[in-house]
């Protein structure tokens, strides 16, 4: 069945997953932001909250490994193994995989420590996950340099929206960080009576 498929299928598929697996990031730094902020007061409660951060960010993560495994089914580009892990391996634009390979290590460690994060120290996990910045703003330029599609008037669009909800929320998590309350813990009806 796979050789049955038009040669143009597998870069399809890498281009439409690199531009799912940029929104599901960026979507997943603004939920973060907001949460961290107190931006999204939903009654479902914070566990919800936190879920929907991590969901969008382990779902980017999937489209970066099917974006990573459609550049190496894809017979046009030959990208192998080596190019896909080392930097400025990549006879195509070096310099901007170079930057796509930064942000898959940066993503991998970021998700990594933050299922790891009940068996690390807060402040290991605190200082990993402020480097999703950086790994935003490398899948960013590795999105906007190697990106066949970032020239395209919806990508241009829905990037410029995506980014201008994220700058608005680094904003307004700057503005509040020193007047959000801290969470008061929840009073159970064992703790009440004792």
């Amino acid at each position: 069945m796979i050789a049955a498929l038009k040669p143009e299928f597998w870069w399809y598929v890498a281009r439409s997953s690199s531009i799912v697996a940029w929104a599901l990031l960026a979507l997943s730094m603004a939920w973060g932001l907001m949460v961290a902020s107190r931006m999204i007061p939903l009654k479902k409660g914070p566990r919800w909250l936190l879920d929907m951060h991590r969901f969008l960010g382990g779902l980017s993560l999937a489209f970066v490994a099917l974006h990573i495994g459609a550049l190496v089914a894809d017979n046009y580009l030959h990208f192998g193994w080596r190019e896909i892990f080392v930097p400025f391996a990549s006879a195509y634009e070096p310099g901007a995989v170079a930057w796509g390979v930064v942000a898959l290590y940066l993503l991998v460690v970021v998700e990594v420590t933050s299922l790891a994060m009940r068996h690390i120290p807060r402040r290991w996990w605190r200082i990993v996950h402020w480097s999703s910045f950086a790994l935003f703003v490398a899948a960013t330029v590795h999105t906007f340099i190697a990106g066949t599609d970032s020239r395209n008037l919806f990508m241009v669009v829905m990037m410029s929206m995506l980014l201008g909800v994220i700058v608005f929320a680094i904003v307004y998590r700057s503005v509040t960080a020193g007047r959000v309350e801290p969470r008061t813990p929840r009073v159970t009806r064992r703790t009440a009576d004792q």
